[in-house]
């Protein structure tokens, strides 16, 4: 009976955060709990970035640099990113800066094996004040960006592990 029709499966691929799994988190953050992760969100209408909000109190010394856990990790579309900033207000009042300047987030970086694509946020305070972010407190801010491969992209790799991993050694070029 079904040999004479074609059945069509249509996969929706849509934009959301999600709570990494809940033995990743534990085992990102001792201690910590799972129930305390806020997805983010934006604040206005308008606003562009979508906050992440800090699941863990912590300070930040002039000078000092950490890498923060957020719980969360983000599915998107095809030929788009998230781009993680820290939000303005820390930047200008503390000089607090990302490591890498901006976190890229790409899509197969969704679901990984080796840590289920939590987002981590690697800060230093650059400036002369301390910074105190409080569970809860927002703290950086993740922007979907599209964008587009050249007409001759022959990329065939497939992610497999997780911060670091497309490059396929861990030599840089």
């Amino acid at each position: 009976m079904w040999k004479n029709h074609i059945i069509r499966l249509y996969v929706i691929i849509m934009r959301r955060f999600e709570k990494v799994k809940e033995e990743v988190f534990k085992r990102d953050i001792p201690n910590s709990n799972y129930g305390d992760i806020i997805l983010p969100k934006r604040s206005t209408k308008y606003s562009a970035g979508y906050d992440f909000y800090s699941v863990l109190d912590f300070t930040l010394n002039p000078g000092e640099r950490k890498v923060i856990p957020t719980g969360i990790k983000c599915m998107m579309e095809d030929n788009e990113y998230l781009a993680i900033y820290i939000r303005s207000s820390l930047g200008f009042k503390y000089n607090v800066r990302m490591c890498n300047q901006v976190g890229i987030i790409d899509k197969d970086y969704y679901g990984n094996k080796e840590n289920d694509g939590h987002i981590m946020v690697a800060l230093k305070n650059e400036g002369d004040k301390v910074l105190e972010i409080k569970k809860g407190d927002r703290f950086v801010q993740g922007i979907f960006t599209p964008y587009f491969i050249t007409d001759d992209d022959m990329a065939i790799g497939d992610r497999i592990g997780g911060i670091g991993s497309t490059n396929g050694d861990d030599n840089d070029e």
